[in-house]
């Protein structure tokens, strides 16, 4: 078991530098080291590893929602406003739209099951994990989308934003 976890976190460390250095987020290379060693394509990790795997993305979502917390400087958010909101919901809604649409062609569920669904994968319900499995894809998808999407355009909401001031 704890040869699967170290295994798990250098690999996700070493594809988190790949991905920075190809000025991506990190985070999209841990999930490909998690999707690479799971089940569904090296089937590297210990079967003990995976019964815990619930309580394991739980714990990795508190640790990366508090960093992304203690990181935020309030006054910096005020100060952009708008286009610091818009920055943060227009990825959203790419991704949102990327389960909607992509869902159903592969899962063939209806749109409003891919539309709600996290609620199945809250529930621990069966499905939840093939949900996961497409919200994950969804991600690796999208967020590179967007991170070039926000990269492109953020110096002009942000000069919008200061002419204002």
């Amino acid at each position: 078991m704890l040869t699967s976890l170290a295994f798990i976190f250098l690999t996700g460390i070493l594809l988190s530098y790949v991905f920075n250095r190809m000025k991506l987020p990190g985070l999209l290379g841990m999930l490909l080291a998690g999707i690479l060693l799971g089940p569904y394509a090296l089937n590297a990790i210990d079967i003990s590893v995976l019964g815990i795997s619930a309580d394991l993305r739980q714990l990795a979502l508190v640790i990366i929602l508090t960093r992304a917390g203690l990181s935020l400087n309030i006054n910096d958010l005020k100060n952009v406003g708008l286009p610091a909101v818009l920055m943060c919901f227009v990825p959203a809604c790419f991704e949102i739209g990327a389960m909607v649409l992509i869902a159903p062609r592969l899962l063939g569920i209806s749109v409003l099951e891919a539309a709600i669904g996290g609620i199945p994968l809250a529930m621990g319900l069966s499905c939840g994990d093939i949900v996961l499995t497409v919200a994950v894809l969804s991600i690796l998808i999208t967020a590179p989308l967007g991170a070039i999407g926000v990269d492109l355009t953020y110096n002009k909401w942000l000069s919008l934003k200061t002419e204002q001031i």
